[in-house]
């Protein structure tokens, strides 16, 4: 797969030895015959990699760190199960990019080790796919990733946006597909009702804005979160009194149709989705708890807790891309306020980092590839809207937008997830900095969109490894350019990457 019509980078050292587990699977697709990137760009080639000296900064060859990371594998002191072991008592797995990066994945895995799963933001429009140990496939929204793990109880936090016609829909699928839900999930009682009104009005707001378009999900996200602003909306704790149900709905359905051209309201709608509720309340009564109260519970009996963000740091309402943004704090701050835990209480967090970038809907995208660059790439990642089925958008590593989530989140660790995608390229890019027109370094990533969207991007460029990587199970045994690829960005963002993700089975992970 050549996504760059520069000649490729060739590595110095001597070539691998081929493995007859992992022989080379070139992907299919015509050879694009230029790549464009979002404002320009300057490459920095990096053509010797068989010394430290030339990048690393480290004082002991790769190599050596390596076997170092090998022995403790080895020896079970550094391997998975013990790493995974010693995470906090309460954890967290968040999104580094803007979504998409296979959080779900990480989460299914580390589950059988914690006692509850948690989700604390987003809604519906978290899409995370994963597979139980036959190798079926799930395609998950709002109930949380643990649910495939037997002994796990599920929790949909305060922060969440309930939107109860799909969470029946999606616990009868798992029903059906013979995972047990009852008496496993808790809805709080403070989460707030999406409607399906919601919907209407989020696609009504999209073709308002025209060419300025968000490009959401239009899945009511966030006109639900705007009727928690203004504080007219309703919570999943108004169901207990169907006596007040009618008029509170009839509040929020009258807001909408004031607002909005094109809403039709009327005592009809109002009556059927009445009845229609009373249904849902009666069904989902069993689920509704004070998960406040659970939670600090569990923490206060030593229960371990795992926390499921949706979306991802680049989609945060304060810090993304605003507004191309998601309406929630998919960010760590998202934890305390979406699930009623104190700060303090909150341990290791996890960032999930894509190895190379993608995107859906509108924003600015700085490492973007377009043409037939990005559509190779998007055909080899299967890169499609797990809700939509929508393209996304992709691109190379942004090293400057990962580095700025590591440093908003805290992250303790990475799981960098489908490194084998990057199979069969002769060289890959890493954006590690922007420049304005005027040669000016900018040293963050930038608030302001015109300055987004003018910026240069300096590229280092390393080699790529001919090898189809998904069989691998051990580090030491990846290709020596997949090693440097994953040592390189540890270096540029000071985080260490403690999983790679090689496939999208639950078995297709690497522990370093």
């Amino acid at each position: 797969m050549n996504l760059s019509s520069s000649s490729p980078v060739k590595l110095n050292a001597k070539p691998i030895p081929s493995r007859p587990a992992a022989t080379a699977v070139p992907f299919n697709g015509s050879q694009p015959q230029r790549i464009l990137f979002g404002g320009g760009c300057h490459l920095r080639k990096v053509t010797n990699l068989s010394t430290t000296t030339t990048y690393f900064s480290a004082a002991k060859p790769v190599d050596a760190v390596v076997d170092k990371q090998q022995k403790k594998t080895e020896s079970g002191s550094d391997g998975g199960p013990g790493r995974i072991e010693s995470l906090s008592q309460v954890s967290g797995v968040l999104g580094c990019q803007w979504g998409d990066e296979g959080k779900g994945k990480l989460v299914d895995i580390l589950a059988k080790h914690f006692d509850v799963v948690a989700r604390c933001q987003g809604g519906a429009n978290a899409g995370h796919t994963i597979y139980n140990s036959e190798g079926k496939k799930f395609a998950l929204h709002l109930v949380p990733s643990g649910i495939l793990n037997e002994e796990t109880l599920c929790v949909i936090g305060n922060g969440v946006v309930v939107h109860l016609p799909g969470f029946f829909k999606e616990i009868d699928s798992l029903e059906s597909s013979g995972v047990s839900c009852k008496g496993r999930i808790l809805v709080s009682d403070r989460a707030h009702l999406l409607f399906d009104f919601h919907q209407v009005v989020d696609g009504l707001r999209e073709a308002e804005l025209a060419k300025s378009f968000i490009g959401t999900t239009r899945s009511g996200i966030g006109p639900c979160y705007s009727s928690k602003a203004i504080r007219n909306g309703m919570r999943v704790g108004d169901l207990r009194h169907m006596d007040t149900f009618p008029q509170k709905l009839d509040l929020l359905l009258s807001d909408a149709a004031s607002r909005l051209q094109g809403f039709n309201y009327s005592p009809e709608m109002l009556k059927e989705e009445v009845e229609r509720y009373k249904r849902f309340a009666e069904r989902l009564e069993p689920f509704i708890t004070d998960t406040v109260h659970s939670m600090n519970e569990a923490i206060s009996q030593k229960k371990k807790i795992l926390v499921e963000g949706g979306q991802a740091t680049m989609l945060d309402i304060d810090f993304g891309t605003y507004p191309f943004v998601t309406s929630s704090s998919p960010s760590a701050g998202g934890i305390c306020t979406g699930l009623g835990i104190a700060p303090r209480a909150v341990g290791d967090l996890i960032g999930v980092v894509k190895a190379y970038t993608t995107r859906v809907g509108s924003g600015p995208f700085p490492t973007e590839i377009l043409g037939k660059g990005g559509d190779l790439l998007r055909l080899a990642g299967q890169e499609f809207g797990t809700n939509t089925g929508r393209p996304r958008r992709c691109g190379w590593l942004d090293i400057v937008a990962l580095r700025y989530c590591c440093q908003i989140n805290g992250f303790s660790s990475l799981n960098f997830t489908k490194l084998d995608v990057l199979s069969d390229l002769p060289e890959i890019r890493l954006g590690v900095s922007y420049s304005q027109s005027d040669g000016t370094t900018i040293k963050s990533f930038p608030a302001d969109l015109r300055v987004l969207e003018q910026i240069k991007v300096e590229y280092e460029v390393l080699p790529g490894w001919q090898y189809d990587i998904s069989s691998i199970r051990n580090y030491s045994d990846l290709p020596k350019a997949a090693r440097q690829y994953v040592e390189r960005i540890e270096e540029l963002v000071g985080v260490p990457i403690h999983y790679i993700g090689v496939g999208p089975g639950r078995d297709a992970l690497i522990y370093k």
